[in-house]
């Protein structure tokens, strides 16, 4: 009997690739098996030309539970050198997914603990269903939430940071986008709609202009804005003006008609 696929993926024809969390009986929880899964799903649509867009959620009611307790029993009895090795694949992972070259729309249909706040960390976009709560529950259980902190705490900040690392608290959706941690909140029923209006406008955009806003993005945060900031980003511009998409974009403005990009859509 083969083992069943803790990720799923699919891409349509517009390059949408939708990638759903797929353990739906422990409400999406983390394992071994899951992180291999999400890593090869970011891998095989972050190198492939055909996919705009990634649209990430979970299967069935959850959006990912953070650790599984049965591998959570099983890291128990590792050694120190085994769980650096297997808190490193969860690291390789959340750093793939958070620089993925293509924009991330989280789709967060449901609760999200522990290092799922972290996959919705990583999102660009994200959407919670109003139904959702979130919990940084690590300290409960003893630990911290390191591997999932870059992401979490720069999409949160410190301020918030401070007291949910800390208090472990569970926060409903709205409160999720009072801190920035999701950009907005829908109901249930309304939750794939929304999305899909995102991804409207996510395939508006040059496909190679979005890879380096989200590049630039990163460059630029915390930068001390100098001079080989500005000269950078002033190079960056100009050698954008003469790619071939940036040149199409220009005149397709111009001309009053759609890009190339769009027109494939």
């Amino acid at each position: 009997m083969s083992e069943k696929k803790t990720v799923l993926t699919e891409i349509d024809s517009r390059g949408v690739a939708r990638i759903v969390l797929n353990r739906p009986e422990v409400r999406n929880a983390m394992n071994a098996a899951f992180i291999r899964d999400l890593t090869e799903a970011v891998e095989t649509v972050g190198t492939d030309d055909n996919v705009r867009l990634v649209v990430l959620t979970g299967q069935g009611k959850g959006f990912c539970a953070g650790a599984d307790l049965a591998w959570m029993r099983r890291t128990a009895e590792y050694s120190v050198e085994e769980n650096y090795a297997d808190s490193g694949r969860l690291g390789q992972m959340l750093k793939l997914l958070n620089g993925l070259p293509k924009p991330v729309l989280g789709l967060i249909n449901g609760h999200a603990f522990g290092g799922g706040v972290g996959l919705v960390a990583c999102c660009d976009i994200a959407i919670a269903s109003s139904a959702a709560k979130f919990s940084l529950s690590e300290v409960r259980l003893g630990l911290t939430p390191a591997t999932i902190s870059p992401y979490v705490v720069r999409k949160i900040g410190q301020t918030h940071s401070r007291r949910y690392f800390l208090t472990a608290e569970v926060f409903d959706a709205a409160r999720a986008e009072e801190i920035g941690l999701v950009h907005m909140v829908a109901g249930p029923e309304a939750l794939a709609a929304k999305g899909q209006e995102f991804v409207d406008l996510l395939l508006l955009g040059g496909p190679k202009a979005q890879a380096i806003s989200k590049d630039l993005i990163f460059r630029v945060s915390d930068r001390e804005i100098d001079k080989e900031l500005i000269d950078w980003t002033s190079r960056l511009i100009a050698d954008i003006r003469a790619t071939e998409e940036g040149k199409e974009g220009a005149s397709a403005f111009l001309e009053k008609r759609k890009p190339a990009w769009q027109v494939a859509d």
